[in-house]
């Protein structure tokens, strides 16, 4: 009896050892195809405003703006940052936060230049719509209650719907966006800037006090940057609608907004299942330099199109 009950405890003890060995494998492959996934956007701006539909100057962008926060909002684990330390943007599950704090920094820059200049000329007064979207998102991103950053982003997110709804009036209550090459100009220098953080955080050899990159941290850096990717890749497809007609008369600007958004998506769409940081002449992946290497190509197709339109 005494060896049977030992052979059963022996058995039990092997099936936890293997259920065990069996989630330590498949958790990451659920979290890495979950990912991948969620990082799909529902809208798709080439079908939303296809060239034979006509609408009002402002809606491609804020419509492309409101999806991408809305869809964080609601995808399946919704807002992450000020989630449970476990699921936080500092321990375990931590990709999605991270980049989602990468996307609120962009759609950041993205909505005060919409305010302040792509809908705004001289002493013009700016939107209240946007006004209001745009300190909606400036909320604590890792705030869980009074206010929580979910709630101050719906906020926001009313805000464009109200805006949308301006443009769309008669007489119009909203402010169009005005296509112009001075507008431009400032979108594309605050992505410029945005994008030269992250180029740093993914090149960069160590930390700023001079100690060597933490394997915890290198992802952290990746999702981060592709967050500011998959923003800036959606919004210069809007972009580039909104400016349709203008860009006719310059093909060369056209092909740099094409290329652009072409190194953007690669960037945003770079998912391995485990994020590397191999040396420069290591048989291991440096995932870091990998995206850096998108980033950098839009950032200074990016550059190329301010010179363009400087002229």
């Amino acid at each position: 009896m005494s060896c049977i009950l030992k052979d059963q405890r022996g058995g039990v003890g092997i099936v936890l050892v293997a259920v065990v060995a069996a989630l330590a494998v498949a958790g990451p492959l659920v979290l890495h195809f979950g990912q991948q996934s969620h990082n799909e956007l529902p809208l798709v701006v080439e079908e939303a405003f296809p060239d034979d539909r006509e609408f009002v100057p402002g809606e491609a962008f804020a419509t492309t703006l409101k999806a991408i926060v809305q869809h964080e909002l609601e995808g399946t684990t919704g807002w992450r940052p000020n989630d449970f330390i476990l699921w936080g943007p500092t321990l375990w599950a931590d990709n999605n936060a991270n980049r989602q704090l990468g996307i609120i920094q962009a759609v950041r820059e993205s909505a005060r230049v919409f305010k302040d200049h792509l809908t705004k000329i001289s002493s013009d007064e700016f939107d209240e719509n946007l006004v209001q979207a745009d300190t909606a998102f400036r909320n604590d991103a890792k705030s869980f209650m009074l206010p929580s950053a979910e709630s101050k982003f719906r906020t926001g997110i009313d805000h464009l719907d109200k805006y949308m709804k301006g443009l769309r009036a008669t007489p119009i209550k909203s402010r169009p966006l005005n296509a112009r090459n001075v507008e431009a100009i400032r979108i594309f220098q605050a992505w410029t800037d945005v994008l030269g953080g992250a180029h740093a955080n993914l090149f960069k050899k160590s930390e700023s006090d001079g100690s060597s990159i933490k394997p915890w941290h290198t992802d952290n850096y990746f999702y981060h940057a592709q967050g500011n990717a998959h923003v800036m890749y959606h919004l210069t497809k809007a972009l580039r609608r909104e400016f349709a007609r203008e860009l006719v008369q310059r093909p060369t600007v056209k092909e740099l907004f094409d290329g652009v958004a072409e190194s953007l998506g690669h960037a945003a769409a770079l998912k391995p299942i485990v994020i590397l940081d191999g040396g420069s002449a290591s048989v291991v992946a440096n995932h870091r330099r990998n995206l850096e290497a998108y980033i950098s190509e839009a950032r200074q197709k990016m550059y190329s199109i301010r010179e363009e339109l400087e002229k």
